[in-house]
């Protein structure tokens, strides 16, 4: 987001001053010239700062991190030290809301606030650096003392942000959040809240942008808020009734609060705004987008927020909305405005003048955008607030004037408060020349009308309300300053005491009422370059002082007539000084104060209402939604009420209505306008479209985000068929369109990363695409044409940068010269460049944990470009300008998530061998379980690696039609696996039975081969049985059967209470037999819900076989039921609250749909000739009420060809309402919280704790309506305790029948201490168990299994021997407390003998009279007694001591159990990882780095997901 005042420096010259004042002189003498004062530096003072209403000024000397201060408008300047500041300075910021505060941001921790216009300075510290990515304060715009400090805690080049707060001007500092990404103060600006019901609510309301709760992905930022310091905090409802995520920044703009939120999958964003910091609507900018980094916010107003938005990228043109009063609507006022690069645009109003603004286009926008010409820039004026625009005149020519885009000076370009003056550099003519080839301009009419002032460009400034001009020469070196007390009609010169100075600023007072002046320049150059600040006063100019006679009552604005025009209900008017009096305005720092006439009311003051917007005739305002009619009315449809005409009076504006338009009267509405849409009959309709094809080759949906602009309704699907015909729907196949007619289309490519952008391939080098999900489709020529390489990708993406494309082209084809060869484009197709030739496959790397190498690729290449040589795998983040080569031999490699795992030919290649890399550089050997002995490694499948560790499946059998193997699962780097499971089934092309649950954690489901032996050897058919796990991978069963099919009769087979048995289990036919992969058991957005095509019995059977069934889950896998027979597609709506089942393959009609969970389903026709369904599909986040059946007609009346049926459930009654949920996590009517278990527990911790998701009630009449980005999980209610199931077996460990984990016999326990070198921080570790935690699990306590004896990394033993060490204070304890327990028993046991309480002691006693005495003496007894007491005391007190002693003396060294020694290898019983817990739920839900010691040799742990499975290498 880019603020329109905030103006950066050119490299030669000197920052910004904010405000400027100095001191009038208080001689009455006339002086001819003004007086001019001199300082001299080694080096340019930047930025420098001037104290408004004083001449004090502070400047920064950057090369030696100095501050100096000036009380004499900059005459003299000394050293600020007082306070330890020097050589200590970082940078100085001023407080923009308080003209005596400033800071001075220190190098290190201690920084300097001055509240006396820099006269004296305290110090402060905060313990943190300033924040590397955010301002370092932010200011409440009401009460100076409040301020956020921004700091960073950072470990190497790693660094966390923190946040601060104060209320006292930094006397005391206080944390205000953790995980912040920028806070700010809701009053951020004067004007912010004056007025509203909110205005003392916000006075400490605070906005900070936050990571997510479950990650810290960029798209899950959230914005909070807090009216206590956070000590409690809520997120506001930015859309409506719920918040939104990926949230940009947030800013503040004269009453407007904005924040810009970006959605995962969309380059757009959605801009929202409120303007009493509690209620938030988006903005419409109308069929227009915003994109990241392409727009900007401009100089506003208190009624109208002014942005630029990015219309041409690449040649930086825009055009300029503006804002009704809320915020809300924004109308396009003009076209292909200026801008460069960096957001900055042509653009400034005339300061203090209300309507007038000046702007420069570029006239031959269209030749720019398609690269053929140069930009013809031109500037045009407007004076009644973007309505209407003019030529800027300047004697009769056109003048066109260099703006923001070309900044010479500090400040503003044109205008200051000196009402109506206006100066700029330009010429006249046809278009904007060159910097150099014009003249300085001035207006005294608000740029009304311009005069040539000066030959040759000029820096300029205004001062004393536009009494004096002052000039200085911007194209050579001078001597000499020029300076007008005439309004710029005639100049006079002034010599400045220093020859040849190239001026650096000319700047005064930003509100234009000082006498004085600051020059700053360079004489010289290189080692003989000084800097010279020079002050300019021309107090002494003029002897009189102006009088009434001297000032007129000047109009700001006319109209073509020449009169004073209305703007906002009044005409406004300036007293200000004639252009010829011959006097100074003695006043200081008095700034002009408008006044205003009023004006009877016209449509101007006018704007559309709230949910109203301008309709097409530009003169009405219609309802943006069906509107609500008052209580008891509109019972019938043609009735009529009394409603919002659709306009309301401008906030603000001041017209007089007696007399005047009253276009906000209300006005009598139909009742039709309050109404829904019909709903079908049956609350469900169907539609049919078909096409002249054999069949449907491949379809994608390019679904919308969150922060989409356009219509909510749009699923748009793009679709080709065997013909090579491309159709596109907007309206989910209701109707389709025919595109790209003319051109056959091989295949159709989405971006991986952006929703709204899709590529259509052709059979040439041409190559069609859209970026606005086919709405517009452009083409780009590639150097070859796609790669004839099967299963190959020809086009691949950056995960960041949009127009970032690898293209991979067959070059010298056909022919025996045929090869690969991988070109790179920036610039989405407009320019190609080689990359890497004789390739096979290069990728972008995903740049998470990597932000040093964004554009890290991957290239397999064959070697010395010979494709009979071997495939060699290099890597280059710099467009392969240079290389690092990694392996010489590999058969492939794959990414997923934050893992790149390598297939390498062996040194014999004879078999291969795993390698794999989290950092992008260094890759290590996959270490197999030693048990696990595969002679001819033949082919690994990448499965999955979402929950920071890699499941691998490794071939064991590649014989067609009896493919198996193992799944091993790794640690964190990738490198230690652990078998999972083996003779996992897998096909020819290397898909493997395996799918992990969508949305759930750790429930993966699988199918084996149990006759492996036979199948292998004998050549036995495969004989799978499904198993499943919920503790990713720790432990498998087999799936649990339902009791009874769904005809209610009882299967053939039965499991043990409920259980499975080896004889009976549920079998599930998985990813191997999917057409369609993106066909999953389950889904993220219906958590909890699976459904499955299989049987209950002994082992799977074929899909055809009466046996065959449909089954559903709903409580993540524990339990099943049977619902249709035979074998059905699935497909889930509106998160899980739709569900619709067709047979698969098979003449029907009918397809089946569920409104709750599956418990009952009702039968729908959605055809009259049977169809064959071949897949079902909806949007991919499943949100969506619309499915959508591929097939083709195959009954009798049926259409040749393919056929869609769209089946919309958006009418059914019972989704009519929208579901109550709240995000925060309590329940409503609609919602209830739903916590998953396993099945072997009997509490509900999963992963050593509890976790709660939203889950809608199954009987809720309503409909989700969430945004793609909700997120089901609410938290973690509470951690548990560790138990078995949240521990798999270690390396070189593997798991016995009765459940435990034992060595693999001859080999030893992995050596531990290697911890120690992966993580240098890592103060000890655990001798090996046989166990290791599942890096999921957040366990505390408990049975920790993993621990044993505690051994002290090398380098650490000191904070190894203080962690364990017991405190001189403990130890006297340890020895007091047993002595004194020792006397105490003595001197009660001999009390007790004297007195004779413990008279029989010893004896059996037979009633009252009984014998006593003669024993009480007796040192038989009173000796034991007293020795027994004190022994055990003792013995208690001298393990620990012995303990303490031993390590003060030697550091703790426990004895090994099982032989072996401290470096490893043998025997060791003690614990594998270093057991630490994720240290807050964020981190768990993130799976980020936030370990206290989960995983084994990590080396990075970056935010992982879930991505497409099976990847064969």
């Amino acid at each position: 987001m880019i603020l329109r005042h905030r103006h950066t420096w050119p490299t030669f010259t000197l920052a910004l001053l904010t405000s400027i004042a100095i001191l009038l002189p208080c001689s009455n003498a006339k002086d001819d010239k003004p007086k001019i004062e001199t300082s001299e530096f080694d080096v340019p003072l930047q930025p420098i700062y001037w104290f408004d209403d004083s001449d004090n000024l502070i400047a920064h000397d950057r090369p030696e991190n100095n501050v100096y201060v000036s009380e004499d408008a900059g005459a003299n300047w000394s050293l600020v030290s007082d306070e330890g500041q020097k050589n200590k300075a970082y940078t100085i910021w001023p407080h923009p809301h308080d003209k005596r505060k400033a800071y001075i941001v220190g190098t290190d921790e201690d920084h300097w606030v001055t509240s006396d216009r820099g006269v004296t300075w305290s110090k402060f510290n905060v313990d943190y650096q300033t924040s590397r990515w955010h301002e370092p304060f932010s200011f409440h715009a009401r009460d100076s003392k409040k301020v956020i400090f921004h700091g960073a805690k950072c470990i190497g080049p790693f660094c966390e942000e923190v946040t601060f707060w104060t209320d006292d001007d930094f006397k005391t500092v206080k944390p205000l959040r953790d995980s912040s990404q920028g806070c700010y103060w809701a009053v951020g600006t004067p004007e912010y809240g004056i007025d509203t019901s909110e205005e003392e609510a916000m006075e400490n309301r605070i906005f900070c942008v936050v990571q997510g709760s479950y990650s810290p992905s960029p798209s899950n930022f959230q914005l909070r808020y807090s009216d206590d310091y956070f000590k409690t905090e809520q997120e506001p409802r930015l859309a409506g009734d719920r918040p939104v995520n990926g949230i940009i920044d947030i800013a503040a703009v004269k009453k407007y609060l904005l924040t810009a939120a970006k959605s995962e999958g969309s380059y757009e964003l959605g801009l929202y705004v409120s303007d009493d910091a509690t209620t938030w609507h988006r903005a419409e900018f109308g069929d227009h987008k915003l994109e990241e980094d392409a727009y900007t916010i401009l100089e506003s107003t208190n009624y109208s927020i002014q942005v630029d938005v990015m219309t041409q990228q690449k040649t930086a043109m825009g055009a300029i909305y503006a804002s009704n009063s809320n915020g809300t609507y924004f109308t396009k006022n003009i076209e292909h405005t200026n801008r460069d690069m960096h957001g900055r645009v042509d653009f400034e109003k005339i300061e203090g003048i209300q309507g007038i603004y000046l702007a420069n286009i570029v006239d031959n926008w269209e030749d720019v955008a398609n690269m053929r010409a140069e930009k013809r820039v031109k500037t045009q004026i407007t004076f009644d607030d973007g309505r209407s625009f003019h030529q800027v005149k300047a004697d009769g020519e056109n003048l066109h004037l260099h703006s923001v885009t070309n900044m010479r000076n500090i400040g503003r370009v044109f205008s200051s408060p000196a009402p109506g003056i206006a100066m700029g550099v330009g010429n006249t003519g046809k278009q904007l020349n060159d910097y150099e080839e014009g003249d300085l301009y001035v207006s005294d009419d608000a740029g009304v009308s311009w005069r040539h002032a000066l030959d040759g460009a000029h820096k300029y400034e205004i001062g004393n309300n536009g009494a004096v001009l002052v000039a200085v020469d911007d194209e050579e070196p001078t001597n000499e300053i020029r300076y007008s007390t005439n309004h710029g009609k005639d100049w006079e010169k002034a010599g400045l005491g220093v020859e040849g100075l190239k001026a650096a600023i000319l700047t005064t007072v930003p509100d234009s009422t000082s006498l004085k002046f600051l020059l700053g320049g360079v004489t010289g150059r290189g080692q003989k370059a000084r800097w010279h600040f020079i002050s300019i006063d021309f107090g002494g100019l003029h002897e009189r002082e102006c009088g009434d006679k001297d000032f007129e009552n000047w109009p700001a604005r006319v109209d073509e007539d020449g009169e004073p025009s209305c703007l906002m209900g009044h005409k406004q008017f300036y007293r200000r000084r004639k252009a010829g009096s011959e006097c100074v305005i003695k006043a200081e720092f008095k700034d002009p104060i408008p006044t205003y006439k009023k004006c009877k009311c016209t449509k101007e003051d006018f704007e559309c209402d709230y949910n109203f917007v301008q309709g097409n005739d530009e003169k009405t305002c219609v309802p943006t939604k069906a509107l609500r009619s008052p209580e008891g009315q509109c019972k019938k449809s043609d009735d009529t009420f009394e409603g919002s005409s659709g306009f309301r009076l401008i906030p603000g504006n001041e017209c007089e209505r007696k007399g005047g338009d009253e276009l906000d009267k209300a006005i009598q509405r139909p009742c039709a306008d309050t109404m829904r849409k019909p709903v079908a009959a049956e609350g469900i309709a169907a539609e049919k479209h078909h096409f002249k094809a054999d069949r449907f080759s491949e379809f994608y949906y390019l679904e919308r985000t969150e922060q989409s602009h356009d219509d909510e309704d749009d699923e748009t699907i793009v679709m080709l068929t065997s013909e090579q015909e491309v159709y596109k729907t907007k309206d989910h196949g209701k109707t389709w369109e025919h595109i790209l007619k003319e051109e056959p289309i091989v295949g159709i490519k989405p971006h991986d990363y952006f929703n709204d952008i899709v590529y259509f391939i052709t059979g040439s080098s041409k190559v069609h695409y859209s970026i606005d999900r086919g709405a517009n489709i452009r083409d780009f020529e590639t150097q070859d044409p796609p790669t004839r390489t099967p299963g190959l990708p020809a086009i691949s993406f950056h995960e960041k940068y949009k127009d970032y494309l690898l293209w991979t082209g067959a070059r010298d084809c056909p022919g025996d010269k045929c090869h690969d060869v991988v070109t790179y484009s920036t610039d989405r197709g407009d320019e190609w460049k080689t990359l890497v030739r004789y390739s096979r496959k290069c990728e972008f790397i995903k740049p998470e944990g990597r932000k040093d190498k964004e554009n890290l690729i991957y290239c397999e290449q064959y070697e010395k470009e010979n494709m009979n040589n071997p495939l060699q795998l290099y890597s280059s983040d710099n467009w392969f300008a240079d290389s690092t080569k990694h392996f010489d031999d590999i058969i492939g490699f794959a990414t997923m998530s934050e893992f790149i795992v390598v297939a390498a030919q062996d040194e014999q290649q004879k078999s291969l061998r795993a390698d794999a890399s989290v950092d992008g550089e260094t890759f290590a050997d996959a270490e197999f379980p030693k048990n696990f002995k595969v002679s001819h490694q033949s082919a690994y499948t990448v499965l999955d690696s979402s929950t920071h560790a890699v499941f691998l499946h490794v071939t064991v059998n590649s014989v067609e039609d009896h493919e198996h193997g193992a799944i091993l699962k790794s640690n964190s780097n990738g490198t230690s696996y652990v078998m999972s499971l083996d003779a996992v089934n897998r096909d020819t092309d290397g898909f493997v039975d395996f799918e992990k649950m969508k949305g759930l954690e750790g429930v993966a489901l699988v199918n084996q081969v149990y006759n492996r032996e036979g199948s292998d050897k004998s050549g036995e058919k495969k004989k799978l049985k499904t198993k499943i796990t919920h503790n990713d991978g720790g432990e498998w069963a087999l799936v649990a059967p339902p009791d009874k099919d769904a005809e209610g009769r009882s299967f053939g087979c039965s499991g043990n209470n409920g259980k499975a048995t080896d004889k009976c289990s549920l079998h599930l036919h998985s990813f191997t037999e999917r057409s369609i992969k993106s066909a999953t058991f389950g889904s993220p957005s219906a958590v909890g819900l699976m459904i499955g095509v299989g049987n209950v019995g002994e082992y799977l059977t074929m899909k055809d076989d009466e046996s065959t069934y449909t089954f559903i889950t709903s409580n993540g896998g524990i339990s099943w039921k049977a619902v249709m027979k035979g074998a059905y597609m699935w497909e889930y709506g509106d998160r899980g609250s739709i569900i619709v089942i067709v047979k698969q393959s098979r003449p029907t009609k009918v397809a089946y749909y569920s409104l709750d969970e599956g418990d009952s389903w009702t039968e729908y026709q959605f055809s009259d000739v049977d169809m064959q369904i071949d897949a079902i599909s909806t949007v991919p986040s499943d949100s969506s009420m619309n499915f959508l059946l591929w097939g083709g007609d195959i009954g009798a009346g049926g259409k040749p060809g393919i056929a869609t049926v769209n089946i919309d459930f958006t009418g059914h009654p019972d989704r009519q309402e929208k579901c109550e949920v709240n995000e925060d996590g309590d329940e409503t009517k609609d919602y209830y919280l739903w916590e998953p278990k396993h099945p072997l527990q009997d509490d509900n911790c999963l992963f050593g704790h509890i976790a709660q998701y939203h889950r809608k009630r199954p009987k809720a009449k309503c409909f989700n309506g969430l945004n793609a980005n909700f997120e089901p999980m609410v938290g973690v209610s509470k951690n548990c305790e560790c138990n078995r199931q949240d521990f798999e077996c270690d390396y070189n460990y593997e798991l016995q029948n009765d459940g435990s984990c034992g060595l693999v016999p001859g080999y030893m326990p992995p050596n531990h201490e290697e911890k120690c070198k992966d993580d240098s921080d890592l103060v000890e570790y655990y001798a090996p168990t046989g166990y290791r935690r599942i890096p999921l699990t957040t366990c505390k306590g408990g049975k920790e299994l993993e621990k044993s004896n505690a051994f002290p990394c090398p380098g650490h033993e000191e904070e190894f021997e203080e962690k364990h060490a017991m405190s001189g204070v403990a130890l006297f304890f340890v020895i007091l407390i047993p002595i004194a327990l020792f006397g105490a028993l003595v001197y009660y046991g001999v009390q007790k003998w004297k007195d004779g309480t413990l008279q029989g002691l010893g004896q059996i006693r037979l009633g009252e009279g009984a014998g006593s005495g003669g024993v009480r003496d007796s040192p038989l007894v009173t000796v034991p007694i007293t020795i027994i007491a004190g022994t055990w005391a003792v013995l208690q007190a001298m393990p620990l001591l012995a303990m303490s002693l031993w390590r003060s003396a030697r550091g703790y060294m426990p004895v090994s159990g099982g032989g072996g020694n401290r470096r490893g290898g043998g025997g060791f019983s003690g614990s594998s990882g270093r057991g630490r817990p994720y240290t807050d739920r964020g981190a768990f839900s993130a799976r980020r780095g936030e370990y206290s010691g989960v995983v084994e040799d990590e080396d990075e742990l970056l935010v992982g997901s879930d991505e497409e499975e099976g990847l064969e290498v």
